[in-house]
């Protein structure tokens, strides 16, 4: 099935390229340029850092020889992005001359992107860091209580990250986030204006893939991009902490635990982060093509 995707591709139309992350999406995203042409336009939102590489599995310098790769490590690690910088960002490349292919594995930018984007103020700090004493000292449920109902209901009530925004959303502006939400403006790039192909993959394979993964990491230097990053004041409370084996990492440096204990923990966080990005596909992106693997 995925060849024969690939075959059916229109050379003209943005290609979209989703998936849980070690499904092998930039491996594919740099084969459909090489057929037919594009640029590769990045949708994760932990490879926009630039101080991450290695350990979110940028493509490296071999890759971005064959083609060009954009949105990529282009953030300061201590700055805030959201998926409403990253529309913006992408809306020139959309415009542009050459076909976007864009791959990765942060839903929310995709659903953005296809479906379009709340304009919600944004969060003041002071609000933010109310949250995120809360979520630290009472827990996620704390949160929750305060959420009006309809945005409990949409949001996906395990994942803190979603439960945060929708707790800021509604403190900042006294309106819940499905409110804002269902005043939507049209998005950028409708469905039905693209090409759009999720991965899929069996559980166990995956996790194999992803451990496999993590312990290449380790060979290529995160041990090594970690230590840079503690000498450059890292912090964990920074906006690219959330890289997933970013705190276990930090965590050995620091003398908090064993590196075996750190790898471990990593793959662990890892396999539970592909958990929940499945979770929001199977929710979000039911109308894309879906090519099961291997």
């Amino acid at each position: 099935m995925r060849d024969g995707w690939l075959s059916s591709l229109d050379a003209e139309r943005p290609v979209l390229i989703a998936g849980p992350t070690a499904s092998g999406k930039s491996a594919l995203a740099l084969e459909v340029v090489s057929r037919h042409g594009g640029v590769i336009v990045n949708a994760d939102a932990l490879q926009v850092f630039a101080n991450w590489r290695v350990l979110t599995a940028r493509p490296g310098p071999d890759e971005e020889s064959v083609a060009p790769h954009l949105l990529y490590g282009h953030v300061a690690g201590d700055a805030e992005y959201s998926v409403g910088h990253w529309l913006r960002d992408l809306q020139p490349i959309l415009n542009g001359d050459a076909r976007p292919v864009i791959v990765g594995g942060t839903g929310l930018y995709f659903t953005a992107l296809t479906s379009g984007l709340a304009s919600i103020p944004p969060t003041p700090p002071e609000v933010r860091d109310r949250a995120t004493s809360i979520l630290r000292d009472e827990g996620l449920p704390a949160l929750l209580a305060d959420l009006d109902e309809a945005s409990a209901a949409r949001i996906d009530t395990r994942n803190p990250m979603r439960v945060q925004r929708a707790w800021e959303v509604l403190t900042t502006t006294g309106r819940g986030i499905a409110a804002w939400q269902d005043d939507t403006p049209p998005p950028l790039l409708p469905l039905a204006n693209a090409q759009p192909v999720l991965l899929d993959a069996d559980r166990d394979w995956l996790g194999e893939r992803i451990d496999r993964r993590f312990d290449a990491m380790i060979a290529d230097g995160a041990l090594d991009e970690a230590r840079a990053n503690l000498d450059a004041g890292f912090r964990l409370t920074w906006p690219s902490a959330k890289a997933i084996g970013a705190p276990e990492l930090i965590g050995y440096l620091k003398g908090d635990r064993c590196l075996k204990a750190a790898v471990a923990d990593g793959k662990i966080a890892t396999r539970q982060f592909a958990k929940r990005q499945r979770t929001w596909f199977r929710s979000k992106m039911s109308q894309w093509t879906t090519v099961v693997l291997p």
